[in-house]
């Protein structure tokens, strides 16, 4: 944060339902989304004359789940640290003491996240979930290969985001991400049921579930549904996922090449591609430089 924070007039003051203590950031009371853990209000950066998003958390309301707790600020910590631009920035942060409420400043993706863009978008080529695809796996590569590894472990399409306006795809809400040392593995278990890998269940397992993922992310924007829709419980569901049961929504994938495509992102940990080895894959090469033609 910079030492001279710019001083909001009384009208601009009167714009905002709240204002940072340092100035810098101004909260409207229009909400771009919430959950089970916090609200995502508007909000305008006055030092860069930008839009960003305003995302509060009353911790009272966790009180009796201090693990809640523990989850927002590892996700808060760890987007500190991480730099590049398929992960959501985050700018700046600060708890009310007051209120007990914890603040966070990211970048806010206009169009909001991917499963509801999707859904207002029902007519899409297989180019733009290439070119989709081809930036989450950037994304990816980058946690995986970032000094220590990081695990998304909860990667879905509610939690990745686009500014529809240029098909910009960023990976957010990386709060149960765990960072892991040299050996790449992690041991508990974390996720939304229907993107866990096999392994995850099992409690053992390295970066490549968030491959496994990946490739139920990608099936849901080519189906447009939520993978094992079909399982009313997640008995159900864990029973087919760990006998290696693809999801009923897998077989309405006509395309053969994206069929094959997803099939080797959830195949079994060994003969699961790494986000690096997937990025060279001749499905996503004829978008390999779409990420450039953003950049011009």
């Amino acid at each position: 944060m910079p030492s001279a924070s710019p001083d909001p007039t009384e009208e601009e003051r009167e714009l905002f339902a709240e204002v940072d203590p340092s100035g810098r950031f101004g909260r409207y009371a229009e909400l771009l989304g919430h959950g089970a853990v916090k609200k995502v209000y508007r909000a305008f950066d006055l030092e860069e004359g930008r839009d960003v998003a305003w995302n509060q958390i009353k911790l009272s309301k966790f009180s009796d789940t201090p693990y809640i707790i523990s989850k927002i600020h590892s996700e808060i910590a760890l987007l500190k640290n991480l730099k590049n631009e398929n992960i959501i920035v985050l700018y700046h942060f600060w708890k009310d003491n007051e209120h007990n409420i914890l603040n966070f400043i990211t970048e806010e993706c206009a169009s909001g996240n991917l499963r509801d863009y999707r859904k207002k978008h029902r007519h899409v080529s297989i180019k733009a979930l290439k070119k989709w695809s081809r930036q989450i796996l950037q994304g990816l590569d980058y946690l995986h290969t970032h000094d220590p590894c990081v695990i998304h472990r909860d990667l879905n399409c509610s939690n990745i985001f686009i500014n529809g306006n240029v098909g910009k795809v960023k990976i957010g809400d990386l709060g149960l991400a765990t960072i892991v040392g040299k050996s790449h593995a992690a041991h508990s278990l974390l996720g939304t049921p229907e993107y866990m890998a096999p392994e995850l269940f099992e409690e053992n397992y390295t970066e490549l579930v968030d491959i496994y993922s990946f490739g139920m992310c990608l099936l849901e924007m080519a189906t447009m549904e939520i993978p094992y829709s079909e399982c009313d419980s997640i008995a159900k569901l864990y029973r087919k996922v760990t006998s290696g049961i693809k999801p009923q929504a897998f077989n309405k994938v006509s395309d053969t090449e994206l069929k094959g495509f997803i099939e080797r992102c959830i195949g079994q940990p060994r003969a699961r591609p790494s986000a690096a080895d997937l990025l060279k894959d001749p499905f996503l090469s004829d978008v390999a430089n779409y990420e450039n033609d953003l950049n011009c």
